[in-house]
C-alpha cells in the first residue's frame, strides 16, 4: 500500500507559475514517477514522468514550461509549471506505478 498526497494547486492568471508537490508514505526511489491532468470533457493526458535514473519527458503541450523533478530522500515529486495558459487548467494527479494521487485542481484564468 501507498498514499500520495498532493498539493500546490489552486487559481493563477495566465503566464502565471505554480509548483505543483506529491508527497509519497513510502519511498520511490525505485520507481518512474509522473503527472497526469484531466480537463473537463477531455481525455487524460500524460504530462511528465521523471525514471529511477532522473531522465524525463514531457507531453508537447507543456514542453519548455514544466518542469518535473524529484527528490528521493524525502519521496517527494515536483511539478514546476510556468508560463500557464488557460488549457492548462485541469486537475493533476501524482502517480508511482498504479498509484494515483486524490488529485489537485489547476485553474487558469483572467
Amino acid at each position: 500500500q501507498v498514499q500520495l498526497v498532493e498539493s500546490g494547486g489552486g487559481l493563477v492568471q495566465p503566464g502565471g507559475s505554480l509548483r505543483l508537490s506529491c508527497s509519497a508514505s513510502r519511498s520511490f526511489s525505485f520507481y518512474s514517477m509522473g503527472w497526469y491532468r484531466q480537463a473537463p470533457g477531455e481525455q487524460r493526458e500524460l504530462v511528465a514522468t521523471i525514471q529511477i535514473g532522473g531522465s524525463t519527458n514531457y507531453a508537447d503541450s507543456v514542453k519548455g514550461r514544466f518542469t518535473i523533478s524529484r527528490d528521493n530522500v524525502n519521496n517527494t515529486v515536483y511539478l514546476q509549471m510556468s508560463s500557464l495558459k488557460p488549457e492548462d487548467t485541469a486537475v493533476y494527479y501524482c502517480i508511482m506505478g498504479g498509484h494515483w494521487g486524490q488529485g489537485t485542481q489547476v485553474t487558469v484564468s483572467s
